[in-house]
């Protein structure tokens, strides 16, 4: 066990994040982490609940011990109770679960102008706890000697005590130098003096990352919501405007994520509010100041346009004095913006040199495949992959703002089949920012040479250039004549189209792997403590007991190539013999099947879910199963079972699913729920370029 503890060098240094960022990155790392803070620095007011510890639990589903309060650590400090202050901290840490996690992230005391002796509470904690301290340094404005300076005179008071630091993170970085100089600058500064301080990462400003709810604006100004209430958790802050010329002269300005601040007689801040909003540009919101609302007449012109999409707020402060104090706003994040907080975590965990800051631990016995570890691994592999994917629905803004994702993040090149002016023009409206490198085709430019490979490919089923050239204006066709040809290595597709429309034109062009019967799917779900595997959720209707073992073998081997240790349940609603029907004895002759086919594979069945699951459910009803309550890979008698149970958990239980993956093959092609988000549509390319590396090994999934 590997203690962490993170001292802030100012009061606003972002500690938090940083604290929960390294938790996400020990967690990617393949490590069992634990976040615990001694003290709260702030307390919910409304709750009395710590915000660090409740996005622990609600992030990490960890369940640390609730911090002492700064009033009782006062408290104690007053009537001399140092020692026992001290004590009462290794006896919180004591009740973490420590047994089954290889790190704890210890989050520091913040000292300020009125609580300077807290420095030496840190130095007491690392020396009580055995922790390595690390440094959280605000770089914003800071030179590589300024900051060198800062880091020098901590490491001297930590090293004058009995906790040595071991690295620094540097968080808020906005110099125009490079990282790597930068840091190279301040260890050179650093040696210099004999500090043996370390970076452990450097992490970029990002105000994006910052940027508030409309729900927070309207709860800090204590603004009355006129319009839109159901949008004010979704709609983000990017910028603050000021109407204070007309619309004419300001109309550039309305743009994604624009925060609009006129009084509400200005008749045409509203109405050009209502055309941006007509024409697709999603802005934050509008505040009326000076506490006037627009005439009704004007507001009956303008609601069909604003349809309650645009959250609308009324203020009695006027319009100075509504844009000074929103500039005054402070920037911790309120407890229930898990998406915001989630989003710094993971920006915090992407700058941090995870291999620098475990080089001293043991590397645990295995990599457990947690949904962070999962998640990281599967974007370090396709990266590693550099494949080309081409995504047919080009000009959808879901798959745009994806396709910009994995573009920028190095994570696939991307291919959109659309016109560029379209592209464009959505990207324009949606906020969304096109890498120059990310390729738009123009199929009207490419059709005609894939009219001679389709007829060759189908001729014996008929068809004729006049036949090919019309199936072809189907983009997903296109695509799939782009994936045959060798053009690009995988396919994307069904933001739009049907599964069907995604698929049967892979069954025809590119057909199914050597070996493989039928084509299936699965789904990765991120269940909070580990991934599962469940197939088949979204191809095959009512497979026979030889295709139900066809898919249970593909499944075991998607689950094995992603990491996923494959122990397979053969799910029914009977365990065993303890039921009967021709359900059940299907179940049954397909794991016997499968149990022939791949005698190397962990499969028994038929089992319940909760005897496949629960250890102890499994344990009473199936004591001798190598499987029972140990299933990683869920493979389920048809499809009305399969997609109801995925879509059960995944809602329910608010879990991640990854998918469909689809399964046998010769080349990937991928496809999606026409209700996925943008996440979505990134993951299921990454798993598009690993499946392309796979095959080309020769790794059946």
């Amino acid at each position: 066990m590997s203690q962490f503890l993170l001292i802030p060098l100012g009061v606003k240094t972002g500690l938090t994040s940083v604290a929960l960022g390294l938790v996400r990155a020990l967690e990617q790392s393949g490590r069992k982490p634990l976040y615990f803070k001694p003290v709260s620095n702030e307390r919910d007011e409304v709750e009395g609940v710590d915000t660090g510890t409740r996005f622990a639990e609600a992030l990490f589903h960890q369940q640390p011990p609730q911090p002492l309060s700064l009033a009782q650590m006062d408290t104690m400090l007053s009537t001399g109770q140092d020692d026992d202050l001290i004590e009462s901290m290794v006896a919180q840490f004591n009740q973490l679960s420590r047994a089954t996690h290889d790190a704890v992230v210890i989050e520091g005391l913040i000292p300020d102008s009125e609580r300077n002796y807290l420095a030496n509470k840190n130095a007491k904690i690392a020396a009580s706890l055995n922790a390595r301290v690390v440094l959280v340094a605000d770089a914003e404005n800071e030179t590589p000697a300024q900051m060198a300076a800062q880091l020098y005179l901590a490491w001297q008071e930590y090293a004058a005590g009995q906790g040595e630091p071991g690295g620094f993170i540097l968080n808020r970085y906005n110099s125009t130098q490079a990282v790597a100089e930068y840091v190279t600058e301040l260890q050179a500064a650093l040696s210099a003096s004999h500090s043996p301080l370390q970076c452990f990462g450097v992490v970029p400003l990002a105000p994006e990352k910052s940027a508030v709810r409309m729900l927070d604006v309207a709860r800090y100004l204590q603004a009355e919501v006129l319009r839109g209430s159901e949008h004010l958790a979704k709609r983000r802050v990017q910028e603050i405007v000021v109407a204070g010329r007309s619309a004419t002269y300001m109309h550039d300005r309305f743009k994604p994520g624009a925060l609009i601040i006129a009084p509400g007689d200005r008749e045409d801040v509203m109405m050009a509010t209502a055309l941006k909003t007509l024409s697709g540009v999603p802005l934050a919101g509008l505040i009326l100041s000076c506490g006037s609302v627009p005439s009704d007449k004007l507001q009956d012109i303008v609601a069909p346009a604003l349809k309650d999409q645009v959250p609308v707020l009324l203020t009695e402060l006027d319009t100075y004095q509504t844009a000074y104090t929103l500039s005054h706003q402070p920037t911790q994040v309120p407890f229930d913006d898990l998406e915001r907080i989630d989003g710094m975590v993971n920006h915090v965990a992407e700058h941090i040199d995870i291999a620098t800051v475990c080089q001293d631990l043991g590397k645990p016995a295995k990599l457990r495949m947690s949904p962070p570890a999962f998640r990281y691994h599967m974007m370090e592999r396709a990266r590693q992959a550099a494949k080309r994917i081409v995504l047919p629905e080009g000009n959808e803004p879901r798959t745009i703002a994806a396709a910009a994702i994995c573009q920028s993040k190095g994570i696939a090149q991307c291919i959109l089949l659309a016109k560029p002016a379209e592209v464009f023009e959505v990207a324009q409206a949606k906020g969304i920012a096109i890498p120059d490198t990310l390729e738009i085709v123009d199929p009207d430019t490419i059709r005609e040479r894939y009219v001679e490979p389709m007829v060759a490919l189908r001729k014996h089923k008929g068809l004729t250039p006049e036949l090919a050239h019309k199936q072809l204006e189907d983009t997903v066709v296109l695509g799939t004549m782009m994936l045959a040809t060798g053009e690009v290595d995988g396919l994307v597709s069904g933001a739009v189209h049907t599964t069907a429309n995604t698929i049967r034109p892979a069954l025809q062009l590119i057909k199914t792997a050597p070996g493989a019967a039928l084509v299936s799917s699965v789904f990765f779900m991120l269940m909070p403590e580990q991934v599962l595997v469940y197939g088949d959720c979204a191809v095959n209707p009512e497979p026979s007991a030889e295709e139900l073992a066809d898919i249970a073998i593909q499944s075991a081997d998607s689950a094995k190539a992603f990491g996923i240790e494959p122990k397979v349940a053969m799910i029914s609603y009977s365990t065993g013999s303890s039921g009967s029907g021709a359900e059940v004895e299907k179940v049954k002759a397909a794991t016997a099947l499968a149990k022939a086919k791949r005698p190397d594979l962990l499969i028994d069945g038929p089992l319940q879910y909760d005897a496949a699951s629960v250890p102890s459910v499994g344990q009473q009803k199936a004591p001798d199963s190598p499987v029972a309550g140990r299933a990683t890979v869920f493979v389920f008698p048809d499809l009305n079972t399969g997609n109801t149970t995925y879509k059960a958990v995944q809602r329910s239980a608010n879990v991640l699913s990854v998918g469909p993956m689809l399964q046998g093959l010769n080349k990937p092609v991928n496809d999606l729920s026409r209700g996925a988000l943008v996440d979505d549509i990134v993951y299921t390319i990454a798993i598009t370029a690993i499946q392309a590396v796979q095959m080309t090994e020769g790794v059946s999934v």
